[in-house]
C-alpha cells in the first residue's frame, strides 16, 4: 500500500481516541480550554518529531515563503473555531452525533477542493466520499433534518466544525506543497509551525479571557497529557497524508475512524451491534474498498 494510507490509518485511529478523550476533557474546562489543550500539551512533542525528521533525513531547513506563512496562518485560526463548534456541539447533542455531523468533512473538503483548491475528484471518487458519509449516518443512527441546522444550536455546530476541518485539511496541504521540499518534512514543519501558532493563540485567549481554565488544565494534566499525545499522533498522520495525496481521498479513507469508534465501544462495553449498525459499518468499507481500488 502506498504510505499515506498508513497515514491516514494512524490519524483516524488517534483521532478517534483523542475525540473520547476531549469529549471527558469538556466537562471540566470550557470550550476554548479543552481546545488549547490539543495544542499546549502536544506541542513538546511535535517540536521533538520535527528533531526526529531532521536527524533521519539529513536535509536543510527550507524557507517560510509567504504563500507558506499565508495558508498556514489562516488554517490555524479556522482550525481552532472548528474545534471550538465541535466542543460546543457535544454540549447540545450526544458524542455520536456531534461527531458524525462532523464527519460530513469528507463530502465538504471534496466540495470546496474542487471549487476552490482546483482538486476534483474522480466518479469514483464522489462515490467513495458519499458512500461512507451515508455509512456514517446510518452508524450513528443521526436523525434530524435541515431545519435543525437553524433551529438547533448542536446540529449547527456540527456542520460548522466539519466545514472548518474541511477548509483546514485543503490548507494544510496547500502549506506544505509550499515549502517545495521533502513533503514528510514539509508536512512536520507545518504541523510544528501550526502547533506553536495555535498554542500562543489559546495561552493568551486564556491569559486574557479566564485565567482560572489554565489552573483547571494543570489540575487535569493526566486527561490533558493524554489528549496531547493523541492529538499529535493524529496530527502526523493527517499532515502527512494530506501532504502526500488529495486531501478528499484522505478523508475519504479516514472515515475509517467512525468504524474505529464504534468497535472500540462496542468492545469496551460488551455492546450489541444492530443490524443498522452492521449495514452502516460495512458501506464504510465498502467506501473505503472503492477509494483504494478504482479512485
Amino acid at each position: 500500500m502506498e504510505i499515506w494510507i498508513y497515514f491516514t490509518l494512524l490519524a483516524a485511529f488517534m483521532q478517534a481516541i483523542r475525540t473520547a478523550g476531549q469529549k471527558e476533557l469538556s466537562t471540566h474546562l470550557n470550550s476554548m480550554a479543552t481546545t488549547g489543550v490539543r495544542y499546549l500539551y502536544a506541542l513538546p512533542f511535535a517540536w521533538l518529531y520535527l528533531w526526529g525528521i531532521f536527524e533521519v533525513k539529513d536535509v536543510e531547513m527550507p524557507v517560510l515563503n509567504s504563500q507558506f506563512l499565508q495558508f498556514s496562518l489562516i488554517a490555524c485560526v479556522v482550525q481552532i473555531i472548528a474545534t471550538v463548534c465541535l466542543i460546543a456541539a457535544f454540549r447540545y447533542r450526544n458524542f455520536a452525533v456531534a461527531t458524525s455531523l462532523a464527519k460530513t468533512e469528507a463530502i465538504q473538503v471534496a466540495v470546496v477542493g474542487a471549487i476552490l483548491f482546483a482538486a476534483p475528484l474522480s466518479l469514483w471518487g464522489w462515490t467513495s466520499v458519499i458512500v461512507g458519509v451515508v455509512g456514517i449516518f446510518i452508524v450513528s443512527k443521526v436523525k434530524f433534518t435541515f431545519a435543525d441546522v437553524f433551529q438547533n444550536p448542536g446540529a449547527g455546530f456540527g456542520l460548522a466544525a466539519g466545514l472548518g476541518l474541511a477548509i483546514t485539511t485543503l490548507l494544510i496541504r496547500e502549506s506544505s506543497l509550499a515549502l517545495n521540499t521533502d513533503l514528510i518534512l514539509s508536512a512536520a514543519i507545518t504541523l510544528v509551525f501550526m502547533v506553536t501558532v495555535q498554542s500562543v493563540m489559546s495561552l493568551l485567549y486564556l491569559l486574557i479571557q479566564d485565567k482560572s481554565q489554565i489552573g483547571l488544565m494543570l489540575k487535569h494534566w493526566r486527561l490533558c497529557l493524554f489528549v496531547g499525545i493523541t492529538s499529535v499522533l493524529g496530527s502526523i498522520g493527517w499532515f502527512t497524508a494530506a501532504s502526500l495525496q488529495n486531501a478528499a481521498y484522505v478523508k475519504a479513507l479516514g472515515q475509517v475512524e467512525f468504524f474505529i469508534t464504534l468497535v472500540l465501544t462496542h468492545r469496551l462495553f460488551k455492546e450489541s451491534i444492530t443490524k443498522a449498525e452492521y449495514l452502516g459499518m460495512c458501506l464504510i468499507v465498502v467506501s473505503v474498498i472503492i477509494l483504494l481500488l478504482w479512485a
